[in-house]
């Protein structure tokens, strides 16, 4: 889990510090690490448990404050481009329609469409 910071308020000095991120060790295998405050030493138990400055968001907008979310297909006009028309070939280097004879993308469609069979 990334941090944005380095800065802590530590919840043991109070100050605000820097954590210091140390590998554990067993034998030649890195098994973990430990977060320790570096005014005090205070070593936190892990990551989760780190008073990183900054990382909290204000509230500012509610859940009705959220618009609605936007349909941009009826239910299975999607379904029409040429991704899944039986005539749509693709291969590592192009992809081609059967049809027409010529280059074609995923989501181009056209009036010869056919469902392409599901099994």
């Amino acid at each position: 889990m990334s941090k944005p910071s380095t800065a802590i308020q530590c919840t043991a000095c109070g100050a605000e510090s820097w954590v210091v991120r140390e590998p554990i060790y067993e034998g030649f295998t890195k098994v973990g690490e430990s977060f320790a405050c570096a005014s005090c030493g205070h070593v936190f138990a892990s990551e989760e448990d780190v008073p990183y400055v900054g990382l909290t968001t204000p509230k500012i907008f509610s859940e009705e404050d959220r618009s609605a979310q936007p349909q941009l297909f009826e239910a299975g006009e999607n379904r029409r481009i040429c991704r899944y028309c039986k005539h749509y070939v693709v291969n590592p280097f192009t992809q081609w329609c059967g049809v027409h004879k010529k280059e074609v993308e995923a989501t181009d469609s056209c009036g010869r469409f056919e469902a392409r069979s599901e099994e």
